[in-house]
């Protein structure tokens, strides 16, 4: 078996480097690499060739989970592109879009505090449908070497409507109790 871990997530399975995922595809190809070095086939094995198979396999785990999230899959594209998306360091927006996350959290907090499922349903409708939105515009940007950069903050972007939809289910949680 013959490894070698400098490869990118997408070179691993074969796939084109592309935000553009043919789901199916990179399922059936991480089944592949499963396959080769799932536990079994190396019962007889070297303590040695055992660990590199179950680091190999950790490592497809890895860049499967990566690649099947399309966030995941933004980041990563850039990263490879040589752009870091600075999520934790550079908290820059415009205030508009900061406007709209502090609108919509204090929604949920209102929506939550007074048990309003209809109002959780359309904050998650709204979401959802912003998001969509920001996907696609992340989908044009990673197309062209050049909007790269604006890339960055879509991502960014797309993160706090990450975190909205996560307290947005908490919030139904809640009230569901």
């Amino acid at each position: 078996m013959t490894i070698d871990f400098t490869k990118n997530h997408f070179d691993l399975f074969h796939l084109p480097i592309s935000f553009q995922m043919d789901l199916a595809a990179l399922d059936a190809a991480y089944r592949d690499v499963q396959r080769e070095v799932h536990p079994d086939k190396f019962t007889t094995a070297s303590d040695a060739e055992k660990r590199l198979a179950a680091q190999w396999a950790t490592r497809a785990n890895e860049a499967y989970q990566t690649l099947k999230t399309p966030l995941n899959r933004g980041r990563y594209f850039l990263k490879i592109h040589g752009i870091e998306t600075e999520e934790e360091s550079n908290t820059a927006m415009p205030l508009e879009f900061l406007m709209q996350q502090m609108e919509w959290r204090e929604a949920v907090v209102d929506a939550r505090s007074n048990k309003d499922e209809a109002k959780l349903d359309a904050l998650a409708t709204q979401k959802n449908a912003d998001e969509k939105l920001l996907f696609g515009q992340l989908s044009a940007e990673l197309n062209q070497p050049s909007t790269f950069a604006e890339a960055r903050l879509t991502v960014r972007k797309l993160r706090f409507t990450e975190k909205l939809g996560e307290e947005i289910d908490d919030a139904f949680e809640a009230v569901e109790r």
